[in-house]
């Protein structure tokens, strides 16, 4: 229970930020291309750190990376790798520096493809999230959306980063039973339009 007296999973009483976090960005579905891919990459940043770390530097990592732009980002050089190396502000690994680049390169090739990277994501909606949610770490949704990135040159995507993907931009509704969000975002994936 929350100091709003409001029931949410625990994690999101970890720090002041988690519950705003939780209630109004955390699973809503998201069919906007740039949001999509911002998306991806900061759960790639994510890896091996706290999610903590990755929310606090947020508006840098938006700073630095042109606004995830995809389009923008595609087009960074040697001298924005190094630039971005400096900056204090993000998480300064070059290899995750080096995926988002590349990432953006190949979501603009999916974006030629499928006409957006949304409906591209979207094929990948489970039938139905088939666990409880919160009690894994990756899905055979996940593993598949990994594998298939992965062919397409994606890096960073392995199934366990794709799931925390997925639970953040609502492919699948992993907001705990009891939990005060769950039906109300279960409500805007029922009637979201999907891209095609």
């Amino acid at each position: 229970m929350g100091t709003d007296g409001r029931p949410r999973y625990r994690w999101a009483a970890v720090t002041p930020d988690f519950p705003y976090y939780h209630d109004r960005e955390w699973g809503w579905p998201v069919v906007d291309d740039r949001m999509l891919f911002e998306k991806m990459c900061l759960e790639s940043f994510q890896s091996g750190l706290s999610w903590r770390t990755i929310l606090a530097k947020r508006e840098n990592f938006r700073a630095a990376f042109a606004g995830f732009d995809f389009r923008n980002v595609a087009n960074f050089d040697d001298n924005d790798i190094q630039r971005l190396l400096a900056d204090e502000g993000i998480v300064r690994h070059r290899g995750k520096i080096e995926a988002v680049i590349n990432n953006a390169r190949r979501t603009c090739e999916v974006v030629q493809d499928e006409g957006s990277f949304a409906a591209f994501i979207w094929l990948y909606e489970p039938a139905k999230d088939d666990a409880l949610p919160q009690m894994r770490s990756k899905s055979p949704a996940s593993e598949t959306l990994s594998k298939d990135l992965r062919k397409l040159g994606f890096k960073f995507v392995g199934p366990t980063n794709v799931y925390a993907f997925m639970q953040a931009m609502g492919l699948i509704n992993d907001h705990a039973e009891g939990c005060w969000m769950r039906k109300d975002v279960e409500t805007a994936r029922n009637t979201l339009h999907t891209p095609t």
